[in-house]
């Protein structure tokens, strides 16, 4: 299995990973124990980005609510006599 930086690795695939076995090697218990929390974190993390994706998203479309009832806001500058669009 080639890890290609485009194409993530996903949780199945590291459950499905397989070993051959040696003589003297490392103990296959072990290794897809360790295999299995690893998919599991992976499991997790995904989770956790497309949670944050969302959040993102739905921070944006309300920045773009707020901008867009805001656009037109003029504040009024009692030393001119015109408005002024201008900061707080």
């Amino acid at each position: 299995m080639i890890y290609r930086a485009r194409r993530r690795i996903e949780p199945p695939q590291v459950r499905a990973a397989t070993f051959g076995a040696r003589w003297r090697g490392l103990d296959p218990e072990e290794v897809y124990a360790y295999l299995g929390r690893l998919a599991d974190e992976l499991e997790y993390l995904r989770q956790a980005e497309n949670m944050a994706r969302t959040e993102v998203e739905r921070f944006r479309q309300a920045l773009r609510q707020w901008q867009t009832r805001h656009a037109r806001c003029w504040i009024v500058d009692p030393h001119r006599h015109t408005p002024n669009r201008g900061h707080w």
